[in-house]
């Protein structure tokens, strides 16, 4: 008697999960791992995206949001978030050897607490789109939800009311007292002593803008402007001849200006009368942003077919965290 084995296939229920799991979730709605959608209730569903789509979406917000690739990006596992910041050293003084030593003043603490809000995106595709079997479903959704927190963040980065969403630098107190004499919080601002103009000499103008920062937070600073802007500058020079804008010799590096990089952001002012059109200082040690480190996305093939919506979620906060470490720009006479 032959013993003789014969193949079968194997039945689609008792296939292993493999990295197209979230691919069949998002065509079929065929469960895979559900995770809580609020803080409150365990039952009311939401999807964690795979940790490959998140790393590709983090990677495509890096480029598109400006202020994320300089800023302090923080992850939280709650709804809040809060940074200790130390206002002023501690007093030493000097003493012969038999004098008395009286105490010297403490370290003054400060609260930081970036204004959390939700960022979402919506998109929808047809029914017919995701069962087309040479369409990259995963592909589509990381870059369709990328684009749109993107878009949210570098708004709200910038100009952000800090009501349910971050608070961005420009929406901050200004004043143009120095370091020594300006409240926490405030952050200083340099005239170009004309309204809606640099001046006389806008390259004399960025150097103060420069100095402006104190030498400890100036390694690591860098300029940011809008396209408008930097094409303003582009075209200044100094008293020699010399461009004072040098542009990138190699591929994803940025161009400086004075030795420091420009970072372009379009949603910075334009050049205006009272506008802080640029921004210059250390945005590593001067902005904190606070993000939850899972996006969750909720599929819902019924509310508009026959459509397929996707909606995506992600908490995210930020606030100025050192008003030392940023130096604006202000196009006024003072």
């Amino acid at each position: 008697m032959n013993d003789t084995v014969v193949a079968r296939p194997v039945l689609d229920g008792a296939r292993a999960a493999g990295g197209g799991a979230f691919d069949g979730f998002v065509r079929s709605g065929a469960v895979i791992e559900t995770k809580a959608f609020t803080g409150t209730t365990g039952d009311q569903g939401g999807y964690a995206i795979p940790k490959e789509i998140d790393a590709q979406i983090d990677a495509v917000l890096k480029s598109a949001s400006p202020i994320r690739s300089i800023a302090n990006v923080v992850q939280v596992g709650s709804a809040g978030y809060r940074k200790l910041v130390t206002t002023g050293g501690t007093p030493s003084g000097w003493a012969a050897e038999t004098d008395a030593r009286p105490v010297t003043a403490t370290p003054v603490f400060v609260e930081i607490a970036p204004p959390m809000g939700e960022l979402y995106a919506n998109p929808s595709a047809s029914q017919a789109m995701l069962d087309d079997a040479q369409f990259d479903v995963e592909a589509w959704l990381a870059g369709e939800i990328a684009t749109e927190f993107a878009k949210a963040e570098g708004a709200a980065f910038v100009n952000g009311n800090g009501t349910n969403r971050p608070r961005g630098f420009l929406q901050v107190p200004t004043a143009a007292t120095g370091d020594a004499a300006r409240a926490f919080g405030t952050l200083q601002y340099v005239p170009t002593g004309a309204a809606g103009d640099f001046g006389s000499n806008g390259a004399e103008r960025l150097i103060d803008l420069v100095q402006a920062l104190r030498a400890p937070y100036r390694q690591g600073a860098a300029f940011v402007m809008n396209a408008a802007t930097a094409a303003r500058i582009r075209k200044f020079k100094s008293s020699d001849g010399q461009f004072l804008w040098q542009p990138s010799i190699t591929a994803g590096q940025p161009a400086t200006l004075l030795g420091y990089p420009v970072v372009e952001a379009e949603d910075m002012p334009d050049v205006a009368a009272g506008a802080h059109a640029i921004a210059f200082g250390n945005f590593r040690l001067g902005y904190l942003i606070a993000e939850r480190t899972e996006t969750n996305v909720l599929r819902d093939p019924y509310s508009n077919k026959p459509f397929v919506t996707f909606y995506a979620t992600k908490r995210v906060g930020g606030c100025v965290s050192n008003s030392e470490a940023i130096k604006l720009m202000r196009f006024a006479a003072a």
